[in-house]
Formats: C-alpha cells, sequence, structure tokens
C-alpha cells in the first residue's frame, strides 16, 4: 500500500511540473473564470506561474447566481489577480433557448466571442485564453469543449493530466477554499433539455435554490419541472430537510412554485439523462 501511495505522490508531482512548465511558457493568459473548483485551481497556478500577468474573466447572465458572481469577485482578490466581468447575452441566441443537448456549446461559444470582442480592455491579444477543464470532463458530454477547439481556447490541466483528486490536492495545500466546495453548475442545467429557457425561469430557479443555500444545505439543485420544484439534496441531509420542511416548503413556494418534491435518490450530476427514453429490444 506504501509503494501505491508514493506512485501516487509521484505521479501528482510530475503532473505539476508539467503544469508549471506549460503555463510558465505562456506570455501571459487569461482565464475563463466561473469561481468553482478547476477554474480557482487553474487561476491561481497561473498567478503562481505568471504573477500580474493574468486576467480573469467571469460571464456574467442570468444563468449566474448573484451569490456565485460574488464568490467568484472575492476568490479572485484572494488570489491576487485583476478579475474582470463580462456580461454575456447568450439568452438572446434562440439556440441557446430552446435548450438541447448541445446548450453549453452556444454559452461557451459566447464568452469566446465576447472575450475577443472585448480583447483590448481584458489584456495583450498574445495572452491566450485558458479555462479549466480536467481530464475527467473527457468522458462526458460537454459541448463547450467543442466551442473551446474552435476559438483555440487551452485545457492547461488536461495537457498536464489533472484529475479532480489533482485538483482538490494542489487546492488544499495552498489553503484555497474551494478545496473541497461542491460542484456547480449553470442554472440553466436545471431545466429539462427540450423546455424553453428565458431570464423569468432562471431567475425563479435562482431564488428557490437561495432558501435552500439560506437554510444551510450544501449540496442541492432545484430541478424544474413547471410548477413542480423537485429538490435534489446529499442522502446525508434528507433529516435536515424534514426537520425544516415549513420553511423549506415556503420559501420554494414563493419562489413561484405550487409543488415542491424531495428526490430519494439523491443528488447527482446529470439526472436529466435518466429521463431520456429507452429503445425497447
Amino acid at each position: 500500500m506504501a509503494n501505491v501511495a508514493t506512485m501516487a505522490a509521484v505521479d501528482y508531482e510530475v503532473k505539476l511540473a508539467r503544469l508549471r512548465e506549460r503555463l510558465a511558457s505562456l506570455p501571459g493568459a487569461v482565464v475563463a473564470f466561473s469561481g468553482g473548483v478547476d477554474s480557482t485551481m487553474l487561476l491561481a497556478a497561473c498567478v503562481e506561474a505568471l504573477t500580474d500577468r493574468v486576467v480573469a474573466v467571469t460571464a456574467d447572465s442570468p444563468s449566474l447566481p448573484r451569490a456565485e458572481l460574488a464568490e467568484a469577485s472575492a476568490l479572485a482578490r484572494e488570489i491576487g489577480a485583476r478579475h474582470v466581468v463580462l456580461p454575456t447575452h447568450e439568452l438572446e441566441d434562440p439556440d441557446y433557448r430552446k435548450n438541447a443537448g448541445d446548450r453549453c456549446y452556444h454559452c461557451k461559444k459566447e464568452l469566446f466571442l465576447t472575450v475577443a470582442r472585448r480583447r483590448a480592455e481584458i489584456g495583450p491579444a498574445a495572452w491566450p485564453v485558458l479555462y479549466g477543464a480536467i481530464v475527467d470532463d473527457l468522458g462526458d458530454h460537454r459541448p463547450g469543449q467543442r466551442a473551446a477547439e474552435e476559438h483555440g481556447v487551452l485545457a492547461p490541466l488536461v495537457d498536464a493530466g489533472f484529475s479532480k483528486v489533482d485538483v482538490r490536492r494542489y487546492s488544499r495545500e495552498r489553503g484555497l477554499r474551494t478545496a473541497d466546495k461542491q460542484s456547480f453548475a449553470c442554472l440553466s442545467s436545471r431545466v429539462p433539455h427540450g423546455s424553453p429557457i428565458d431570464s423569468a425561469l432562471l431567475l425563479q430557479i435562482e431564488r428557490a435554490e437561495g432558501v435552500l443555500r439560506e437554510l444551510g444545505f450544501r449540496q442541492f439543485r432545484v430541478r424544474h419541472h413547471g410548477d413542480l420544484a423537485r429538490l435534489e439534496l446529499s442522502p446525508d441531509e434528507f433529516d435536515a430537510a424534514v426537520a425544516r420542511r415549513d420553511a423549506l416548503v415556503a420559501g420554494v413556494r414563493a419562489a413561484g412554485y405550487v409543488h415542491v418534491t424531495l428526490d430519494l435518490l439523491g443528488y447527482r450530476q446529470g439526472s436529466w439523462l435518466e429521463l431520456r427514453p429507452t429503445s425497447k429490444p
């Protein structure tokens, strides 16, 4: 067992050295920064390698909760990176609003095009745009990766072989408070594919999730089913949900829902995929 642990440590150090070398070779970096675990770790590594030749860029639209935007701004300050908040307009794109399986492609495309249009105020044109994709993402359905490739956006964590375990280790070693942060996705991911999205709907979901956040829940999603809110929580928080049922139901109803249900399967990423019809033999 000790040998396995040693090999894992060596493997991590090799990846880290590879990442440092790659980042140090860049003239500077514009980091697509959501404030999540991966992009925060990437931003910190860029600042470590490039000092003040780094700009963090956050896309601001109705799909991003105000709490997450505030968190991203605070994290950029803590890391010591200049932070630019760019309003993006993906909701003006009918291909985004119709919420098909390639929604994330149109979202990332809008971000990268906005960065290109406003490049003069962000940083030198020679500084490449980086984003926080990791090797764990490579087997998933990630349309945003296609947008990144089309716009020449780099994924240095993938190139260095970083997994989520590696990202969290780096974050813990450097005292980043995102080291144990739960995963987060944009508010549009709460709506089943094929159901159109608009700003009012996203605000409704944001308000409902704000109730869960204020009540102290850690890992949650409010899945939107018309007038029904399906709450996905970590199973170890089910008892808390029952104990706080009255406040939970009142708050989610105040956000605009009529029915409030607790999904007994608990939180899981991509639960909408379970709703895809299966072919019968």
